[in-house]
């Protein structure tokens, strides 16, 4: 059975807390499943994050780049290894 694709938008978060909810939410994903991200702009940063924090695990496919909106669909590819790296807390980390 196939589940709706859950939306996360972002465009409203206050950047202090925004990169630990959406970390969170994908990090409480089961493997295989996907939400997507919207944005008022490019999230590299927490892109960045997440390759360093979380290789082979993920999975970041743009549906919509900008300018002024951006829709990533960002999948959980496998579980997380024990004692990895928890969450950013701000866009800044």
């Amino acid at each position: 059975m196939n589940h709706p694709i859950e939306i996360f938008d972002g465009r409203a978060i206050p950047c202090s807390v925004k990169h630990g909810l959406i970390t969170e939410k994908w990090r409480a994903l089961p493997a295989g499943q996907v939400f997507v991200l919207v944005n008022d702009h490019d999230p590299t940063n927490l892109r960045r994050q997440f390759s360093e924090r979380w290789p082979g695990t993920f999975e970041w496919k743009y549906l919509e780049s900008g300018p002024e909106n951006f829709r990533i669909q960002i999948t959980k590819l496998a579980p997380l290894p024990e004692g990895s790296v928890p969450a950013a807390l701000s866009c800044g980390d």
